[in-house]
């Protein structure tokens, strides 16, 4: 890859910036611990020799690597870790534990394939949160029929009485005091006393019907012998 020095040196040097502060950085050939201030950029990691120096000494570029704690180095230390070609370590220290934490994290993130994901995630959340208004605004749209009331008269007729013993009009007694009972016969042909109200509406209508066409035939018969002349000449 081709670099243009010059326009790299501006990049690095003019703002804004998405983090800067010193940290001692160890050398590659020389594994003694040097005081650089450092520029975070995207994804380029300037370093200069001192702060407002116009030209930095190297650029580190985050992709391919991962950013670690640095085992058996000086305290509140951490590497960033290249896995390809170059393989190499850049082992850095801070000089507390909030600053360390922050550049790690700030480190974590300038990669793209971080910002990859992230992407991906934003997009993920943001197509449920238009789905869910899509379907609460169909829920909204979309009417619904009214409940049914229920209406207590709405009820089917029950139906008629079946197998029910034929009535007999001659068991229907009347005492002195109104009181109307019916006469059953047993099996072993005694006569017991029932009330009407062991027999329907029906059963009795039939009876009192029965009896009523009786009497009015008998008095029609009478009549037609009442108006006949007693001699024919």
């Amino acid at each position: 890859m081709k670099i243009n020095e010059k326009n790299l040196c501006m990049f690095a040097t003019c703002p804004p910036v998405d983090l800067e502060g010193w940290l001692a950085k160890r050398g590659e050939v020389n594994k003694n611990y040097q005081r650089r201030y450092f520029v975070l950029k995207g994804n380029l990691l300037f370093y200069f020799e001192k702060k407002g120096d116009r030209e930095p000494l190297g650029v580190i570029v985050l992709e391919g690597c991962t950013i670690e704690l640095a085992k058996d180095e000086e305290q509140y230390c951490f590497q960033v870790v290249f896995h390809g070609i170059n393989n190499r370590t850049y082992y850095l220290s801070a000089e507390s534990q909030d600053l360390m934490e922050t550049w790690m994290k700030a480190l974590t993130c300038a990669g793209y394939e971080y910002m990859k994901l992230m992407v991906s995630e934003l997009q993920r959340q943001l197509d449920e949160i238009e789905g869910t208004k899509d379907a609460t605004s169909n829920k909204l749209v979309t009417p619904q029929p009214p409940p049914r009331r229920h209406n207590p008269f709405n009820r089917t007729a029950p139906p008629p009485p079946t197998n029910v013993a034929p009535f007999n009009a001659e068991k229907v007694i009347t005492s002195s005091d109104g009181a109307v009972t019916l006469n059953s016969t047993t099996n072993n042909n005694q006569k017991s006393a029932s009330t009407v109200e062991d027999f329907s509406f029906i059963q009795l209508h039939e009876a009192f019907q029965r009896e009523i066409l009786k009497d009015l035939i008998g008095r029609r018969k009478l009549n037609s012998v009442a108006d006949e002349p007693l001699i024919v000449l």
